[in-house]
């Protein structure tokens, strides 16, 4: 009976250890390779077939043009907190003319980027999931093969090359009106002299800063852009199917943009290139 009991034991603790082997290790090595196949297949029809240029233009206008009001409403509601905090702050040691410039670096490098990835994957990447997988559970996007319409060159190149372009715009967008917002609180409230106010963004924000928020933005974009496509495009279950690729396409974006924004920092860290002057 104890020989029995133990064999049980040891039974149940191997079965648990591969179900969470199977849960932590190989299913997202398995999403992650099929993620990045599907990325593969996405560029090579971007070529093969050429890509639609009005498609590729049309997706702009809807990631970008349709993004501008949410990033400029948002971007000057973060640098006016911004600017009364940091005034705050800045106030105890004399030197409210750094409100701008600490508000320009950190719009920047951080906040800009992530925050306005955050607002299109809510906005535009939750929308690629729904229309996709629509199509999907629809059986359009068979169709579109039958008809010997590429699905990838159609549906989803554009959308990522679209993202991929709107992004580092949407961003210089969101750190100018976020500058702007806490200038008018540095001016207005903490009396803030011009001149000081610029000189200080001037010393403080270097273009290495604007370029190194751009290139997170390309990337975030690609990454919204890819993952939701590809939640979409691989949808089923019905009307069901859509809501649940939809919801794992905005949450499983916005966690690997906080994860890949981590690493991106700490390389730019090793190569020093995070020094303010």
């Amino acid at each position: 009976m104890k020989a029995l009991v133990e064999s049980l034991g040891k039974s149940v603790t191997q079965q648990g250890f591969q179900s969470l082997l199977q849960s932590v290790v190989i299913q997202p090595l398995v999403l992650i390779g099929s993620i990045i196949s599907f990325l593969g297949n996405t560029l090579l029809r971007t070529v093969r077939p050429k890509m639609s240029f009005s498609l590729f233009l049309k997706q702009c206008e809807f990631v970008g043009n349709q993004s501008i009001g949410v990033m400029i409403l948002s971007g000057m509601m973060i640098g006016a907190v911004f600017g009364l905090q940091f005034g705050e702050m800045f106030r105890v040691f004399g030197a409210e003319g750094m409100i701008g410039a600490a508000a320009g670096y950190a719009l920047s490098k951080e906040l800009a980027p992530v925050v306005g990835s955050f607002l299109v994957t809510a906005r535009a990447g939750s929308s690629m999931a729904a229309e996709i997988a629509t199509m999907r559970v629809n059986e359009q996007i068979d169709a579109m093969r039958v008809m010997a319409v590429n699905p990838y060159n159609y549906l989803v190149a554009p959308r990522i090359w679209a993202s991929v372009a709107m992004m580092p715009l949407l961003t210089m967008i969101f750190i100018i009106s976020g500058v702007f917002c806490s200038f008018v609180i540095g001016v207005v409230i903490y009396d803030v002299d011009l001149a000081v106010f610029f000189d200080k963004i001037q010393w403080i924000v270097k273009p290495r800063h604007l370029w190194e928020g751009g290139q997170k933005a390309m990337i975030f974009g690609l990454i919204l852009s890819v993952i939701g496509c590809f939640k979409g495009f691989n949808a089923n279950g019905g009307a069901k199917g859509v809501g649940r690729a939809t919801t794992e396409a905005v949450v499983m974006s916005l966690v690997t943009i906080l994860v890949v924004d981590f690493f991106i920092s700490y390389l730019n860290y090793l190569q020093g290139q995070d020094s303010i002057l």
